[in-house]
């Protein structure tokens, strides 16, 4: 069982990944934690993103694609996996489709999780960070006990340069060139299935776990 997790920043589809993995048994694939690997491990695709990252640029769908690639040929990933991140292009959903007939399977279903830009807005933007321990909060749904200071360790709460109103809606626009070639694609394959993202955490799992069930041979 193959799946792709689709969604904008902030749609929660990190959190929903780890949950269905855990009740699928199936590994968590993400891209970010793919370079973030590789990065670290100085790989020669690790060097190859850096000279792009270190120059401000995109990391080319070449190299993105073989580190999907590689993961995915490894051994826990053969009674398959969610993939959360990847694709992000048109090129890189064709790349991903030409790979598992490689391996002789095929894509299971793509969950989208939709939520509006103004929500999205309202959750990224109050999101906060301890400067000592790196405890997250939230300033309307998890706040600390007192005023931007951690309940943890008594650190300063601060807000990323990502979580920035502006910054947010710049990273909306770009989600939403790169993605709706995406939706369209998925939609004429009959692989997309659409899921409210404004619902309530637990709602989500259990629609995509439905959706899921019904998907299964």
């Amino acid at each position: 069982m193959y799946l792709i997790l689709l969604g904008p920043p902030g749609s929660g589809k990190g959190t929903q990944a780890e949950r269905l993995c855990k009740q699928l048994d199936l590994p968590h694939v993400a891209s970010g934690d793919l370079f973030r690997d590789h990065l670290k491990r100085e790989t020669d695709l690790g060097n190859l993103a850096r000279s792009y990252i270190d120059k401000g640029q995109l990391v080319p769908d070449d190299a993105t694609i073989a580190m999907i690639k590689e993961r995915l040929s490894r051994s826990d990933c053969r009674g398959g996996t969610i993939l959360d991140g990847f694709p992000r292009t048109q090129a890189q959903a064709e790349a991903l489709d030409s790979f598992l007939q490689e391996l002789g399977q095929q894509l299971t279903g793509v969950l989208f999780i939709a939520v509006p830009d103004d929500v999205l807005i309202e959750r990224l933007s109050g999101r906060r960070i301890c400067r000592k321990c790196q405890t997250p909060y939230h300033i309307l749904f998890s706040p600390p006990r007192e005023a931007q200071t951690c309940d943890l360790c008594a650190g300063d709460l601060y807000q990323r340069d990502d979580d920035q109103p502006e910054t947010i809606k710049a990273r909306l626009d770009v989600y939403h060139k790169q993605t709706a070639p995406l939706i369209k694609f998925y939609k004429a394959a009959n692989l997309l299935h659409e899921v409210d993202g404004n619902m309530d955490i637990d709602q989500v799992t259990d629609t995509m776990l439905t959706i899921i069930r019904s998907l299964r041979p």
